[in-house]
């Protein structure tokens, strides 16, 4: 059984559940989604631990990325285990993700536990990454202050702007005071930014700005810019900038269809052995994928037939699902379309079976309701070679869908 087999334990194509039955070691007897274990989950394990850049977190090299997850007994069972970092966002199940940790934490002993959390500021062009004139920090501010009423919490140990992908965004003056303000105020330990785009010129604006603690950054071994990504992950180590590695497992799959998954022990270890991250942050929705995470830390030595299978994709011709977000596509599109959007809509449908994430990415796109159909040839060639036109098209659809249908 591959791991998307597991993932559809319970529920249907359109909306993954996170049941699962998890590894002996990890608790003896799991239930079903909508129950506790019949006995008390296994002592926390002891693994390997790295030192967030200057915020002295000392953090297990793989925490918990929470956006696809929605069954709180999972993330029971990861504190239980001996993970101690959840990350989730504002938007991240309209807000039912957050709902769902505050439940988790309730109770546990604050310092048990590091949460962060992440608001998209209103107001972004989403074709250039800037802020405008509509870029304000109330609202900004009024969105994080009720992620900490939904996790049931006075403060957040990593507060993040979230999704820049530009150096002029990195360094906006009014949300960085309004961040500073609320880390004055105790509400927030640490602030960060997180980027899927652009990721070198992000983390070295954040080292410019000397404001932010920490930089949550699309880090894999697909990305084609990795010696400008290594040479500006270096130089955020080397001024005190904690690194969080998200988007690790590239995709997960390597083909729409799901029939050839990437081997995710061996992307997630190729991660962890830049010393530069701190932690990562995989996104595991079964106990089995959980299970699977812890063990990785036991040993991130890449095997000779793991580093093989990280070259899969050559092998089998096809460009996989993870999209770098470079943005050299939009200005070769006659219709100027949000193609990076779509192409992580894309990545979080068939990659990660969220479809409502994707349509959330996709939906702010706004792309029209026949992309791609007015042209008759495409002028787009992706950096990574994926087929432009046809993911655009096929993923657009996702729109139609009700988004409560979704929810």
């Amino acid at each position: 059984m591959d791991r998307d087999d597991r993932l559809r334990n319970r529920r249907d194509f359109l909306k993954v559940g996170a049941a699962g039955v998890a590894g002996a070691a990890l608790i003896p007897h799991a239930m079903g989604q909508d129950q506790a274990s019949s006995e008390p989950p296994a002592k926390a394990r002891s693994f390997p631990c790295r030192v967030l850049g200057r915020t002295g977190l000392k953090l297990p090299v793989v925490s918990m990325g929470v956006m696809n997850a929605d069954n709180p007994n999972l993330v029971r069972a990861a504190l239980d285990a001996g993970i101690v970092h959840l990350d989730t966002a504002h938007s991240y199940q309209f807000g039912r993700n957050e709902e769902m940790i505050g439940g988790v934490i309730k109770g546990r002993p604050r310092d048990s536990f590091v949460i962060g959390t992440k608001v998209v500021p209103d107001g972004a062009d989403r074709r250039t990454g800037q802020f405008t004139a509509e870029t304000r920090p109330e609202p900004f501010v009024e969105k994080f202050e009720l992620s900490l009423k939904r996790l049931g919490l006075d403060h957040v140990d990593i507060f993040y702007l979230h999704n820049v992908s530009t150096r002029e965004a990195a360094l906006f003056e009014p949300l960085l005071a309004a961040m500073a303000k609320l880390k004055e105020q105790g509400k927030a330990r640490f602030l960060g930014l997180s980027t899927h785009r652009n990721e070198p010129e992000v983390i070295r604006a954040a080292v410019a700005g000397k404001v932010l603690d920490v930089v949550l950054t699309a880090y894999n071994f697909r990305q084609p810019h990795l010696a400008d990504m290594h040479a500006a992950m270096a130089e955020a180590a080397a001024a005190g900038v904690g690194l969080v590695a998200m988007k690790t497992q590239a995709g997960a799959f390597w083909d729409k269809e799901r029939q050839h998954p990437i081997n995710m022990k061996a992307a997630l270890k190729w991660a962890l052995r830049n010393p530069h991250v701190g932690t990562a942050i995989p996104g595991f929705t079964t106990f089995d994928q959980l299970e699977e995470d812890l063990a990785v830390m036991a040993d991130l030595t890449l095997s000779p037939k793991e580093l093989d299978d990280l070259k899969q994709g050559e092998k089998l011709g096809v460009t996989g699902l993870y999209c770098r977000q470079c943005g050299e596509c939009v200005a070769q599109c006659r219709l100027g379309l949000d193609i990076p959007a779509a192409m992580r809509g894309y990545m979080y449908a068939y990659g990660y079976r969220n479809l409502a994430e994707a349509r959330t990415t996709v939906a702010a796109a706004v792309l029209p309701a026949d992309a791609c159909g007015d042209c008759d040839r495409c002028t787009v060639r992706c950096a990574m070679g994926h087929d432009i036109r046809g993911r655009v098209a096929d993923i657009a659809r996702i729109t139609a869908i009700p988004e409560d249908f979704l929810a």
